[in-house]
């Protein structure tokens, strides 16, 4: 039974690494965000275009490993009509199953889940936690901008 699991897990990365239906520019994306693993060269960008506070389409364009370009490829699908804090959680929950824990029923991973066999080889960890962490400080330097106040000098009414 584990075997069979193992396999159809491998099949799922394997097909999002092949075939990414979220690979691509999204050009009107409000939150743009790159990271890299110099270790091993693999490489993410990932696109987010948001509205009314929730992640409308999500696009990422990366090189690399099957494991850190199918994370992105399952990540892109998670997120897709999330708010930020569910997709702080879907993140959240991902580092915590490469940890050995147990992933909460009420966070739905999707495909996320077939990377749970990544934590039995510690160095694949970062590939798959590339995703996680580019659009971690992608949102919260959105974030960050929201509730910045304007810089911008606003000039006074001639008199």
């Amino acid at each position: 039974m584990i075997e069979q699991l193992d396999e159809l897990y491998r099949e799922v990365i394997l097909e999002h690494f092949k075939h990414s239906a979220h690979s691509g520019e999204l050009p009107e994306a409000q939150i743009r965000t790159r990271g890299d693993n110099p270790l091993c060269g693999d490489e993410v960008v990932f696109y987010l275009k948001m509205g009314n506070g929730r992640i409308d389409r999500v696009r990422f364009q990366g090189k690399g490993c099957a494991i850190s370009q199918a994370a992105s490829s399952m990540l892109a699908a998670a997120l897709e009509g999330k708010t930020t804090g569910e997709a702080r959680q879907v993140i959240d929950t991902m580092k915590a199953l490469m940890q050995g824990e147990e992933p909460d029923d009420a966070i739905d991973l999707g495909d996320l889940e077939a990377l749970a066999g990544v934590r039995k080889f510690p160095v694949r960890v970062k590939c798959a936690a590339l995703s996680w962490n580019v659009v971690e400080q992608g949102l919260k330097d959105f974030s960050t901008q929201q509730t910045a106040p304007s810089t911008q000098a606003t000039e006074e009414p001639s008199q």
